[in-house]
């Protein structure tokens, strides 16, 4: 393995990078999250306790890291409070975690422009289109303001004035007036006294607790030099990219290994990148799904995987592997190697279905579509491989696990050119298996 590695999603999220990234933050110093925002979640299971995890990034949970919200994360300070809140309570001593200072945060606004707007997309509401759009417009607010009184306050006003203006535009043109959303600290919307006094409320909480603010790049330049590896944690996945994803039916920002850098203003010198890929597809909200099951085979497989929305508790509609994805991921990523999870929901099948091409009209065709309306068209290619019924949980050894399962991984090697060297047998941290 290289000094320093990152973590991808390579179908459409909820791949359990989580579950890697804990596994894996063992060997490392730093753990940074570059993207996304409270939209995503991870969920890391330590013994019978499960941690569901938003902002922070997997690897809070080891005590002697630094953890770092990247400069490409956005935040909402009230859910960061409330993550550390929850934690400090369930465990004795976190990581040492730092926020970068330009980092934008999700402002009130932001969350009630989602609900008005959200569209066919199906998002979760959390403000994140809004708030990455007033990032682009130069209108977004920052950490660095937040940590300034004056200058939060000023800006504050100033956006809070002008949101006040685009609400009206809805409320008088489409009459659409958005909801109060006290569970998710909608706090007045656009009235800044009231906002000014919350989010600054939450700052002092977060330094109570001992989280830091620097400058990322700065921070993870200081870490190399001194010999610490670093783990970068991506949210989402290669599908939801707002450049590279299905389009229009992506997040707003970049979880591909391209965002690392802008997330971060770091350049590994040496960097691994490993895929995380569940050993089955799932989707949440809308877009197509080629290999998608809408029957009780596709049910069980929600059922056993538990594939319900860490962030929204939304069912994840679930389908076979989809291997044309995966190399397509792979592409894009420049990926070294594969960590496959939920292999274990698969057990009690007795055929296994993998997608490996599509049948687009009268041809075949191995090359993920660049068109999401092409995509809509495509019909699946299967290869059907024998099952297997035995409990593979307490398996830690490839070589222990049953042929059929072996043979399941060692296809998507061959058919990905690409080794798969962690296989997730489980949803506790010990339940892995690597090679």
């Amino acid at each position: 393995m290289l000094k320093h590695t990152a973590i991808v999603g390579t179908q459409w999220g909820d791949e359990g990078k989580g579950k890697i990234v804990d596994h894996l933050a063992k060997k490392f110093g730093v753990v940074v999250r570059y993207q996304g925002g409270p939209n995503a979640g991870h969920t890391v299971v330590v013994g019978k306790e499960k941690f569901a995890l938003h902002l922070i990034p997997s690897g809070i949970l080891q005590s002697d890291k630094m953890c770092v919200i990247g400069d490409g994360v956005l935040l909402h300070p009230e859910t960061l409070v409330g993550e550390l809140t929850d934690l400090h309570k369930r465990v004795g001593k976190l990581a040492r975690l730092v926020v970068g200072l330009k980092t934008q945060l999700i402002m009130p606004w932001h969350i009630a422009l989602d609900g008005i707007a959200g569209g066919k997309v199906g998002t979760t509401k959390r403000g994140i289109g809004p708030a990455y759009a007033d990032a682009t417009a130069r209108r977004g607010i920052r950490v660095m303001e937040a940590l300034d009184k004056k200058r939060f306050s000023v800006r504050v006003k100033e956006e809070a004035a002008w949101n006040k203006k685009m609400i009206g535009v809805y409320e008088k043109h489409f009459g659409v007036k958005p909801k109060e959303r006290k569970d998710y600290g909608l706090i007045g919307v656009t009235d800044a006294t009231k906002i000014i006094r919350e989010y600054r409320r939450y700052f002092s909480q977060l330094k109570r607790f001992g989280v830091g603010f620097a400058d990322t790049s700065e921070t993870l330049t200081k870490a190399e030099k001194r010999g610490q590896r670093i783990l970068f944690e991506g949210a989402q996945a290669t599908l939801l990219d707002i450049t590279h994803g299905d389009y229009p039916f992506v997040t707003s920002s970049h979880p591909t290994v391209g965002g690392l850098f802008i997330g971060t203003g770091f350049r590994p010198r040496e960097l691994s990148v490993i895929g995380v890929a569940k050993a089955y597809s799932t989707r949440v909200g809308n877009g197509p799904f080629p290999s998608e099951l809408t029957n009780k085979i596709g049910e069980g497989m929600r059922e056993r995987g538990h594939e319900y929305g860490t962030t929204t508790g939304r069912p994840r509609r679930c389908g076979w592997l989809d291997l044309v994805i995966i190399r397509y991921a792979a592409r894009i990523n420049g990926l070294d190697e594969i960590a496959m999870t939920k292999l274990d929901v698969l057990t009690g099948l007795k055929t296994l279905k993998v997608c490996v091409g599509y049948r687009l009209g009268g041809r075949k065709i191995t090359e993920y579509p660049a068109d999401v309306t092409v995509l809509e068209r495509c019909r699946p290619v299967y290869r059907t491989l024998r099952g297997w019924n035995e409990d593979i949980s307490k398996v830690r050894r490839f070589s222990e696990l049953p042929r059929a399962a072996r043979e399941y991984v060692q296809f998507v090697e061959k058919a990905c050119g690409l080794p798969v060297k962690l296989v997730g047998v489980g949803p506790g941290r010990q339940e892995i298996v690597t090679r």
